[in-house]
């Protein structure tokens, strides 16, 4: 029988977001990762090299699917609220990105695996933020820079600390209601924030 070249990729970085999410790039280990996704370990090596390799990879596709799900090509067609309310939903729906961002940085207190490629990644954001500014469609302060961590902050951070938030909130995010409470204040705090100011 031949061998599944994709189905066995897709099957080690399965097991390897998993892992990474779990435990980090320093907890986690290229054999548990094996174990995990049923494969060879050589094969895991073959495939991604070494463990900081494979870890950008992960982090890499998870950028990657939150890019794809909520496209940031002008904040003329969607609103400032709007977008951190999506980022929010992608968070919501996929809560693995927040937690490899945390590990991530727990981990390294230097540049990070791909910083280069990423950081073109977020400048993208910056520039559609300061088109934006330009065009008089978002308020002159905070700079770009600053209000993009600020907007990115404020819908991933309920997912980051949910401990926090049921202690602020007494509520549960399972509860669909305290979900879309916490939706609909990630949209007006960043309108407010980031709207042309009077």
């Amino acid at each position: 029988m031949a061998w599944n070249t994709a189905e066995t990729r897709r099957r080690l970085r399965a097991a390897a977001t998993a892992e990474f999410a779990a435990h980090g790039p320093h907890g986690t280990t290229m054999d548990r990762i094996a174990r995990r996704a049923g494969i060879n370990k050589e094969r895991l090596y073959s495939y991604f090299g070494g463990k900081d390799a494979l870890f950008a990879t992960v982090l890499g596709e998870e950028l990657a699917a939150v890019a794809a799900t909520v496209p940031l090509a002008s904040l003329g067609e969607q609103d400032i609220g709007e977008f951190a309310g999506a980022v929010f939903d992608h968070h919501a729906a996929n809560p693995t990105l927040v937690r490899l961002l945390h590990w991530e940085g727990l981990a390294y207190s230097g540049p990070v695996p791909d910083e280069s490629a990423r950081t073109g990644f977020y400048l993208a954001k910056v520039e559609a933020f300061e088109a934006a500014r330009r065009r008089g469609a978002l308020a002159g302060s905070p700079d770009a820079a600053h209000l993009v961590f600020l907007v990115l902050s404020l819908a991933a951070w309920w997912f980051a600390v949910p401990q926090v938030a049921r202690m602020l909130t007494g509520a549960d995010a399972d509860d669909p209601g305290e979900l879309a409470h916490r939706r609909a204040a990630v949209v007006e705090a960043a309108r407010r924030l980031a709207g042309p100011h009077e």
